[in-house]
């Protein structure tokens, strides 16, 4: 099977919106964290326009995909939690970033740490009332 021939048999999103599920034809199941999908975006936004241009997503360890929406028959359109929708995730993109998981998530994190970012939302603090 080539990766043109990649079709799903199953698109499940657990019910506390935090995990994807996606089985193909060919027998491979992917499970992604939301988080996992959400800093993997295939959006222009997330990859550029090129290699140099990929951004890298910080502070979504907490986010969920609120909705699904099909793409014509070969893809799916993620809206998640902090409104990000922009990104039309292939059969074919579904299963290579399942099947490269480990390298890509390693990639992401080293990226955070030579960043100096973190997966965590960044909590922004009110500001201080003034006292009369």
């Amino acid at each position: 099977m080539n990766r043109s021939d990649a079709w799903p048999t199953e698109i499940k999103l657990s019910k506390d919106r935090k995990t994807l599920t996606v089985a193909f034809d060919g027998g491979e199941v992917f499970v992604f964290s939301a988080e996992y999908l959400r800093v993997s975006s295939p959006s222009a936004e997330v990859q550029g326009h090129s290699a140099e241009e990929r951004q890298t997503v910080a502070g979504k360890k907490d986010v969920a995909i609120l909705e699904l929406h099909p793409v014509g028959n070969y893809a799916v359109r993620l809206l998640f939690d902090d409104l990000h929708s922009t990104g039309i995730y292939s059969w074919d993109y579904f299963r290579e970033i399942g099947r490269d998981h480990d390298g890509l998530w390693q990639r992401y994190l080293d990226e955070l740490a030579a960043k100096g970012l973190s997966r965590e939302a960044r909590v922004v603090a009110p500001p201080p009332v003034a006292s009369r």
